[in-house]
């Protein structure tokens, strides 16, 4: 990879961490759905006409926007609203990674390798050390919350892989469409019109540029860039560098919010990386020492 490459790459993990950061921003005056269904609509509107829709059954279409859109962004959004940090949130989200190993082993019939039941092993040992801190940056119903959207992105990862659409900026354009009347349907059910009339009142330009954030760098442009350097390199050359993730998600909220990373959040943060670094990557690395070792031998 490039320089130029390499340092696109991380910039798009910085603005991926940060968004968690970004997010909680928005919150202070818009309703967790409402600001998730504004997210999607500009997402999708107006680029879907101009962008193609992609060559995919219209149930996966649909079941992405639904499932990534509300079961994961808005899930996330109302856990961050309930308490869980920026920071953790954007932690406790790569959990799907491995949600997405246990889905993939169930609908897929492929196997667990041993790296990745010692990947899931530390990643809980990480989790275990993040339900100990009591520092006010964790609560039961946020990090339950952000852990179902962590769920729900493995299901959309399945569903992902179900449509196999080499179309994905289309994808995501097309699905998008899905989200936001479902989202702000939600929003009323449980809060009535009082998250609308505070919508109108109490918006500022924290929440606008919160929400154009969401939308153009970290949405359509960021996964643009990614799945450009995906087709441009080879995936195990690009993919761990979204490990980088976390990290900045509590670098952002530490400058933004001054969260305090203490003891237990470096520890959550050493085991959970390192779990996604041996449960995803462990089996390649091995391989390649063990290539490596066989020709020094020679």
């Amino acid at each position: 990879m490039t320089a130029r490459h390499l340092l696109l790459a991380i910039t798009i993990t910085a603005i991926w961490g940060v968004n968690f950061s970004v997010i909680k921003l928005g919150l202070t005056t818009v309703d967790p759905f409402i600001l998730a269904g504004i997210r999607f609509t500009l997402c999708a509107i107006p680029a879907i006409f101009f962008v193609a829709k992609p060559d995919v059954q219209w149930r996966y279409i649909v079941g992405y926007g639904l499932v990534f859109g509300i079961g994961l962004w808005g899930v996330v959004n109302l856990g961050i609203q309930c308490g869980l940090s920026a920071g953790i949130a954007s932690l406790v989200l790569q959990l799907s990674a491995f949600f997405t190993i246990v889905l993939g082993s169930w609908i897929f019939e492929e196997s667990i390798s041993r790296f990745q039941y010692a990947g899931m092993g530390l990643a809980l040992c990480g989790l275990l050390s993040i339900i100990g801190i009591a520092d006010g940056t964790v609560t039961t119903a946020g990090l339950l919350l952000v852990l179902l959207g962590a769920l729900a992105w493995s299901a959309a990862n399945v569903i992902n892989k179900k449509a196999r659409t080499p179309q994905v900026f289309a994808f995501l354009v097309w699905s998008s469409a899905f989200s936001p009347i479902p989202l702000f349907a939600l929003d009323y059910l449980v809060h009535g019109s009082t998250g609308y009339h505070a919508l109108i009142s109490q918006l500022d330009y924290r929440a606008v540029l919160s929400i154009l954030f969401q939308v153009y760098p970290n949405t359509l442009l960021g996964y643009w860039v990614w799945n450009s350097l995906m087709k441009r390199y080879p995936v195990s050359t690009v993919a761990p560098l979204s490990l980088l993730v976390p990290v900045f998600g509590l670098l952002g909220s530490a400058l933004i919010f001054n969260e305090n990373l203490s003891l237990n959040k470096i520890v959550a943060v050493v085991l959970i990386v390192s779990g996604l670094g041996v449960g995803l990557y462990g089996q390649r690395i091995m391989h390649a020492l063990l290539k490596s070792s066989m020709r020094s031998a020679r």
